[in-house]
């Protein structure tokens, strides 16, 4: 019996939880249905209320029947299942817990930053500002000379990371100030990971976000 794969999405445009599972499902070459803005409000909220009445949080991947939550845990779940193509955590222990660690790091950091990136003015946008560079500058020294965070090919970082290229536009606007200019080696990586169709088909226009 041929998989059945349904995700729903954010409503927001660009949310990176949300682009990082259609990045890994594309990187695995997984059909799948949509659910997003385009179906009636109350349609999907009673499927996520069926599937996810814990969390209640989008995007939420139905796989046979069956509910995953959670973005990171949703490209986990796809990298276990799919395991014939694009493997994006390494076989290796340490590696995959170092993974695990810069996509928490992410998950965590980067996204409570850059939301203040526009969201905040005054003193406060500075020292986001500050903070998000910071941060990119240790992600930086973790790329090192490699292509992608997963070495050779698109990893699991990449895939938790990537998808926070389409605001660059947005933060750069609000705050002012040139990413490139302070971290030229991770808009050297974007740019890289926007050579994949999978990513590039997966993000936003960036004046769109």
């Amino acid at each position: 019996m041929a998989d059945e794969v349904t995700l729903m999405l954010e409503f927001q445009a660009g949310a990176p939880s949300s682009v990082r599972v259609r990045i890994a499902l594309a990187e695995k070459g997984v059909k799948y249905d949509v659910y997003s803005k385009q179906n009636p409000r109350d349609e999907i909220t009673k499927l996520l209320l069926q599937m996810n009445s814990v969390s209640k949080q989008l995007p939420t991947l139905i796989h046979n029947g069956r509910p995953v939550c959670e973005s990171l845990i949703i490209v986990q779940y796809v990298d276990d299942v799919w395991k014939g193509k694009a493997p994006l955590l390494p076989s290796d222990p340490y590696q995959r817990a170092q993974s695990r660690f810069w996509a928490d790091f992410i998950d965590k950091k980067v996204f409570e930053i850059t939301t203040k990136l526009w969201r905040t003015k005054g003193e406060e946008l500075e020292g986001a500002k500050k903070d998000f560079i910071e941060c990119l500058k240790l992600l930086e020294g973790e790329l090192g000379d490699k292509p992608y965070f997963g070495g050779e090919n698109l990893g699991y970082v990449d895939v938790a990371f990537v998808p926070f290229y389409c605001w660059f536009y947005a933060y750069e606007t609000c705050g002012n100030f040139s990413i490139e200019a302070e971290c030229p080696k991770i808009i050297a990586w974007a740019k890289r990971c926007m050579q994949k169709e999978s990513v590039s088909k997966s993000l936003e226009d960036p004046k769109k976000v």
